[in-house]
């Protein structure tokens, strides 16, 4: 019974070892014998051969140590090159409205929201004795300038001397400056708006007391609205005054931008230059604080649109793409010029080239592939 298993056991292991291993020798040898001919004029059937890629030119060694992969054939377009660059909108101008008297508000309050146009009223003081004083101080400008034309008529008679001449006109100047002085004190009563915009909080409420350095309203200019963002050393230089950007927001709303400041000095931290782009905001649609993207182009140039997926590195740390080129895995190094939702464009590969799109990650430079086709980006 022990040889009777014994050779059972070698029997399986034999036919396994045949069909495993040596599976397409024992297939050419029975289609040889079903067809009268030899296993090398025995053609593998139709459904066997439809998934095969077109390798004769590869020898049978070398394809049997190649790596399949699918390549992307791409050809390269024209351009516009730019700076793309990453910020956030301010406005024009922020600016809180103060007190620079104390007294009492009289006037109904502006709620925010509201639009306010130039020298228009915000808060209005109660006057208070301010009136009588004005009063006063007019009363005795006029009586300084009466006593004034006297004093010099007395003069030209010889009633009067140099001195009293001098004295009465003292006595003008002093009543003027206190005239100013009392305008000024009725003027600070009113609280009026420095520019057109909006009030971004409620003006000071009814019968409350304002003192000195109260806040009576803060106002924000929106039209025009500046973005700012901040841009690479590599970049500043490409960057002029007056060149044309286009802002896109999350949204996906899309502004036009002129540029009208870049800093001369970079940033300790960050060593990247603060830019400002102004941008029309006639309908205030463009709010304070919103982030968004500039594009500000530069010259155009010839690149290949990929995606993002076949960006990888080399040994040497160099950033680029892998393409077939004469059945073999060959490294490029590129740049990248421009990122956008559809992939990214670069530069550095030929006018045409393979690029491995999968299965990249399994090969080097030198490695043979068998590479299945699709078309380039569009």
């Amino acid at each position: 019974m022990r040889i009777v298993s014994i050779l059972t056991a070698l029997f399986a292991a034999g036919s396994l070892y045949a069909f495993l291993i040596e599976r397409d020798a024992v297939l050419g040898f029975v289609r040889s014998q079903l067809s009268g001919g030899t296993a090398s004029d025995i053609a593998p059937p139709d459904e066997e051969m439809e998934d095969v890629p077109q390798t004769s030119s590869i020898s049978d060694e070398t394809q049997e140590n190649s790596v399949s992969v699918i390549a992307l054939r791409s050809s390269a377009r024209e351009v516009q090159s730019g700076v793309t660059i990453r910020g956030q909108t301010e406005a024009l101008r922020f600016v809180d409205v103060r007190s620079q008297g104390a007294g009492i508000v009289i006037s109904e309050p502006k709620r925010k929201g509201s639009f306010v146009i130039k020298d228009e009223p915000i808060c209005q003081l109660d006057l208070g004795t301010s009136e009588a004083g004005l009063a006063e101080a007019k009363a005795r400008l006029e009586e300084a300038k009466l006593n004034n034309k006297t004093a010099n008529q007395l003069l030209q008679g010889g009633y009067a001397t140099e001195t009293r001449v001098n004295a009465a006109k003292a006595a003008l100047e002093t009543a003027e400056a206190a005239f100013e002085r009392a305008e000024d004190i009725i003027d600070r009563q009113t609280m009026t708006a420095p520019f057109d915009g909006l009030l971004e909080s409620d003006a000071a409420e009814f019968g409350s007391l304002l003192q000195i350095g109260a806040l009576c309203a803060r106002i924000i200019q929106l039209d025009p609205i500046n973005f700012v963002g901040f841009i690479s050393e590599r970049d500043v230089e490409k960057i002029a005054l007056g060149d044309v950007a286009r802002v896109r927001f999350l949204s996906g709303r899309t502004v036009r931008g002129d540029v009208k400041f870049v800093s001369r000095s970079a940033d300790s931290d960050t060593r990247t230059f603060r830019i400002e782009l102004s941008l029309n905001n006639s309908d205030l649609g463009i709010r304070d604080g919103l982030a968004a993207e500039a594009f500000i182009a530069t010259d155009s140039e010839m690149a290949h649109l990929l995606p993002q997926s076949v960006l990888t590195l080399n040994d040497d740390g160099l950033l680029g793409v892998r393409a077939v080129s004469d059945n073999m895995a060959r490294f490029f190094a590129i740049t990248i010029i421009r990122d956008t939702t559809d992939g990214v464009w670069v530069t550095g590969l030929p006018d045409q080239v393979d690029v491995i799109i999968v299965g990249h990650e399994y090969v080097i430079d030198g490695t043979p592939v068998i590479a299945t086709y699709r078309e380039g980006m569009t």
